[in-house]
């Protein structure tokens, strides 16, 4: 049994693909009218509403009965996260905690498994994150996964418990490292976006890409991230991702930006509030993160576009 906390794109889409082989899946939303919808129609109409939910997943809206001791995949926003876990701490203190969110967490500056830590610092923790678009697991597309857990033993368990023939799980020890590089390349994707959005050319995207990625390893290795870490897919594999598709909310945000469009409000866009976190912890720091703080410019309003490439552009030269 595997329990699932968020009935958004990711945590149906999980529900899905860990159900495919029969495997019962409780799938919890807070919801209670969604919740019922879901159960009853057997679809996500909200989310996913062109795929249906295999007949061993069970929806609901009562945290309380979720099964005792089965792995919990947190699939809620990052800035929610410390909120559910604390509503529900009692429920939880017994089962291994999978944070499925990648951001930093706004009022702290800490990542998921930083903020599951903070509320129960005995239970087992682990973080699943890397390239992956909820529809393509949804529709059983392969995908690759990081599972990071300092558990070796829980994370050999896990492991095994959450890889599909489409959905194949790497292991890491690193959850430092793993959580960090999910949380920053959303960022570096509102700057893709915005370069794309605002017709600079892919050789643009690229560079921005490629100088991203070295942001990330600063910051990432600072705060005691392996650096091989950045280098699979929590880190560079979900940049490349994120930065290069109209799928990533991300990116889209980015590109309205850049565009000096209207985005949809209502939507979940994890990198806006991370760039923030990120850039008050890299001048706490001393790290140098221009495209960072290029980007929390924008989002304040406080320089537009063309004002924050001349910016970049005009930076001192220097080696790669």
């Amino acid at each position: 049994m595997i329990t699932i906390a968020g009935t958004g794109a990711f945590g149906t889409a999980l529900a899905i693909s860990l159900a495919s082989d029969g495997t019962p899946v409780f799938l919890w939303g807070r919801d209670a009218e969604q919740t019922q919808s879901m159960q009853i129609m057997r679809s996500n109409a909200r989310h996913l509403p062109d795929t249906r939910l295999p007949d061993s997943v069970v929806v609901s809206s009562d945290f309380d009965t979720i099964p005792a001791l089965s792995p919990v995949l947190l699939s809620v926003p990052m800035q929610q996260l410390r909120s559910v876990v604390s509503r529900h701490q009692k429920t939880l203190r017994d089962h291994p905690l999978i944070a499925c969110c990648k951001g930093i967490e706004l009022e702290t500056g800490k990542s998921a498994p930083g903020v599951l830590a903070d509320i129960l610092p005995d239970a087992t923790r682990a973080i699943l994150t890397g390239p992956s678009f909820a529809a393509d697991i949804a529709h059983g597309l392969p995908t690759a996964l990081t599972l990071a857990s300092d558990d070796k033993g829980e994370g050999r368990a896990l492991q095994q418990a959450l890889t599909r023939p489409n959905l194949r799980i790497y292991r890491s020890g690193d959850t430092t490292g793993a959580a960090l590089g999910g949380a920053l390349k959303n960022v570096m994707a509102i700057a893709a976006g915005a370069v794309v959005g605002a017709g600079l050319g892919e050789s643009a995207r690229a560079a921005l890409m490629t100088r991203g990625y070295a942001e990330m390893q600063r910051m990432a290795i600072a705060l005691g991230a392996q650096p091989d870490t950045l280098a699979g897919l929590s880190g560079f594999g979900d940049l490349v991702l994120t930065c290069t598709s109209d799928k990533s909310r991300n990116m889209r945000y980015g590109y309205a930006l850049g565009r000096n469009e209207s985005f949809d409000q209502t939507a979940t866009v994890e990198g806006v509030a991370t760039a923030r976190a990120v850039d008050a912890r890299a001048k706490e720091l001393g790290i140098d993160m221009p495209i960072t703080a290029a980007v929390v410019t924008m989002l304040d309003g406080t320089l537009k576009l063309p004002e924050v490439m001349e910016m970049l552009l005009a930076r001192p030269l220097k080696e790669e």
